[in-house]
């Protein structure tokens, strides 16, 4: 059974990406969990010390997010019936970046999917702050849907890397699994700056080979681009469903979204978004 968190702010986006999660794994055996976090907005010692029902202090944000997280189940079941999957909800008292390791980790989960940005997201911006702090601090594989991104088949995966990853069945599975149900197609993009690959490199894309032995899969060289000018030039290109990238440290995932905050803005991403961390997480 996959486990698959589905964090939400009850924003658009937020909703759009709990659909893909429901339609992407329609297959699967899944448990998914919809997490609302929220502050309460009475802030006392014994409040916070405790459990706020233990002292029969109602509190409107937590009413709210209760209310909400069961009408957003009811939805969901109405819209998307599903005998493979069951829905848990989730109303925490806490910030969402550490309540989503804490869950991470307590439920093993197998997938964290959410928007790119939350109800106040900038159209400009790339990611919005909560994804990229999930994308940096989760030990899990994170999927970010578009806002406005409607479900389609991946049969076309975009799989850039530098070769630098001494890759493993570990880093690779998830990529595999979506592959695997969808009968995809890999199309491994190298960017290329003048420069002949090492030997490291080269060992390393022949591991790749023996990892893609049972799936179909292409690899792509260009030169003198900007990775985000050969992503985009890529997507555009071809009929991409979505985007896969390793995060390992010091690869060009980190140099491209975590330099500096201009790299998230003019490279705007249409398609969903998979990271999958180097080391971590515990599939």
């Amino acid at each position: 059974m996959k486990k698959i968190l589905l964090p939400t702010d009850f924003s658009k986006n937020s909703w759009n990406a709990i659909k893909y999660a429901l339609q992407l794994f329609k297959n699967e055996t899944c448990k998914m969990y919809l997490l609302n976090t929220w502050t309460p907005t009475i802030y006392q010692v014994e409040y916070l010390l405790g459990n706020p029902a233990e002292f029969n202090i109602p509190d409107p944000v937590m009413e709210s997010s209760l209310k909400q997280l069961k009408t957003m189940e009811n939805r969901l079941k109405k819209d998307y019936p599903n005998p493979k999957h069951t829905i848990e909800t989730m109303s925490v008292f806490n910030n969402l970046i550490p309540e989503i390791k804490e869950v991470v980790e307590a439920k093993n989960i197998d997938y964290v999917v959410m928007g790119t940005k939350g109800a106040t997201g900038a159209k400009e911006v790339l990611f919005g702050s909560h994804t990229v702090h999930v994308f940096k601090s989760i030990k899990c594989p994170v999927l970010a849907i578009p806002e406005d991104f409607k479900f389609e088949t991946p049969h076309e995966i975009l799989f850039p890397t530098d070769f630098e990853v001494d890759y493993n069945t570990e880093f690779l599975r998830p990529l595999l699994e979506i592959t695997s149900m969808y009968i995809s197609r890999i199309n491994v993009l190298n960017v290329s700056f003048g420069y002949d690959l090492t030997e490291e490199q080269l060992t390393n894309k022949q591991k790749l080979e023996k990892f893609f032995k049972n799936t179909t899969y292409l690899f792509h060289r260009v030169s003198n681009e900007s990775i985000q000018e050969a992503i985009t030039e890529f997507q555009r290109k071809s009929r991409i469903n979505l985007l896969v990238m390793i995060n390992n440290k010091h690869s060009f995932f980190e140099n491209l979204f975590f330099k500096s905050t201009i790299n998230q803005i003019g490279f705007h991403l249409n398609i969903p978004f998979l990271l999958i961390p180097s080391k971590g997480h515990n599939i």
